[in-house]
């Protein structure tokens, strides 16, 4: 990366975005509630037998509905929510948010089954259950191949084809609720309600998912300029554009990419900028790990690229000066490096703790030498074996982080690596004492 060019400055997230978005969940769920209660189900609760059943049941399908709408909004990539909540907590969310709407969903069919007396009549008969039925045929498989056990023998593009299932499993499931649902045909409110629930839903997807990224990519016209190797397996990728300076990335974020190279350019891959944002470049590294990734080696200059983003909290929002320690670990040290280039410390005041298995490993070497000489950045390498069920090598297995740092504690420690590996750091950074600690887990 080039030394003169000026960073871009974005602006910082309002502190309150966070608190209103959660309470607007909560506040969601009881308004379901007590539209379910003011349709009159509190009466049949009270009536008992097969009507209560089938009342609780109801409930049931309304929170799932409610939760699983909650869920497309999580993951809508509205700005204001991601900037608030971090990609990493968002995708948390939105799996425990899924899990527990498909529970109340399987709870909602088993109540309502229980409740009439022919279950092959209640699907034939009732307008938009033979619907509902192939909805919810989608969202078991999608909850299915959700489960780590199940994602763990999937590739990511396989599962990220499949999860696109569940805006199809919501989609279904609406009819029978238009055309069937006493607790929303039965009421003005509850119309009104669920009605601009999903309209919400739908148009952040449209607006955010599909609209925004074309622009954007339209707008800026990215291109590949250079593909360079970095190191065993590395590659960097140089992308060139108009209007750079008013994309509102920062350095430490991340992209969803499609290179229009060839069949597979829909599939998108997330990679993180390796360099800070400048006013006519961005530069992305990517670790050669088989499908997608190992056809960025293959790109040309010229090819046309697609950007959805940017997304990611692992930024320099926050920061208010003084000293700073990066802990990476593989290819997690590229949002790392761009924000060692990026941030304002001292001269001397940054540490990069770099984790990897062997110095051939070490990708970067001449800018880290750079910031070294000119930024006074102190470079910790950790070669060698991971120990099992540390963050460490087997040869520092047990040193303490104040050890390699002395002083953390006071410092702003930034964390980026493999899921696990970054568990353990995250544990090390809190047993030191670190009081501002910044990570971003990109696990799927």
């Amino acid at each position: 990366m080039t030394t003169d060019a000026v960073p871009l400055r974005r602006a910082e997230t309002p502190w309150w975005w966070a608190d209103a978005g959660g309470i607007a969940a909560g506040v969601s769920l009881i308004v379901v509630v007590g539209l379910w209660v003011n349709g009159g189900s509190a009466g049949d609760l009270a009536a008992g037998g097969l009507t209560a059943v089938t009342a609780v049941g109801r409930l049931f399908g309304l929170l799932a509905s409610d939760l699983m709408l909650l869920q497309v909004l999580l993951l809508a990539r509205i700005p204001a929510v991601e900037r608030a909540f971090g990609q990493d907590r968002l995708a948390r969310w939105h799996r425990w948010t899924g899990f527990t709407s498909f529970n109340l969903m399987v709870l909602h069919v088993a109540l309502i089954m229980i409740g009439y007396e022919s279950v092959w009549g209640l699907i034939v008969d009732y307008p938009g259950m033979l619907l509902a039925a192939a909805g919810t045929a989608a969202l078991v498989m999608v909850t299915v191949t959700s489960i780590k056990a199940a994602r763990r023998r999937l590739r990511y593009e396989s599962w990220h084809l499949l999860h696109l299932y569940a805006y199809l499993g919501v989609g279904l499931a609406l009819p029978h609720q238009l055309w069937t649902g006493a607790d929303f045909i039965g009421s003005a409110a509850a119309r009104a309600y669920w009605w601009t629930l999903y309209a919400v839903a739908a148009g952040a997807v449209l607006t955010y998912r599909v609209a925004l990224p074309l622009w954007r990519s339209r707008r800026h016209a990215l291109r590949v300029t250079e593909v360079r190797t970095e190191g065993p397996g590395l590659i960097s990728v140089f992308v060139s554009g108009e209007n750079l300076d008013r994309l509102p990335v920062r350095a430490g974020q991340f992209f969803l990419w499609r290179f229009l190279d060839g069949p597979g350019w829909s599939r998108a891959h997330p990679y993180s900028l390796s360099g800070p944002p400048r006013s006519g470049l961005l530069r992305i590294t990517v670790k050669n790990l088989g499908d997608g990734s190992a056809r960025v080696a293959g790109l040309r200059p010229g090819t046309r690229v697609l950007i959805e983003g940017p997304y990611g909290k692992l930024t320099g929002e926050s920061y208010r000066g003084g000293p700073v320690t990066m802990l990476a670990c593989g290819i997690g040290v590229t949002p790392l490096l761009a924000l060692l280039w990026d941030l304002p410390f001292a001269n001397g005041e940054a540490t990069l703790v770099y984790r990897a298995r062997t110095e051939a490993d070490l990708a970067f070497r001449d800018e880290l030498d750079w910031l070294a000489r000119h930024r006074g950045v102190r470079l910790v390498a950790l070669l060698g074996p991971r120990a099992e069920g540390s963050w460490l090598p087997r040869a520092h297995a047990g040193t303490p982080l104040p050890a390699l740092v002395p002083g953390v504690s006071s410092h702003h420690v930034y964390v980026c690596g493999p899921d696990d590996w970054t568990g353990s750091a995250v544990r090390a950074a809190r047993d030191a004492g670190v009081t501002h600690l910044h990570t971003e887990r990109f696990a799927w």
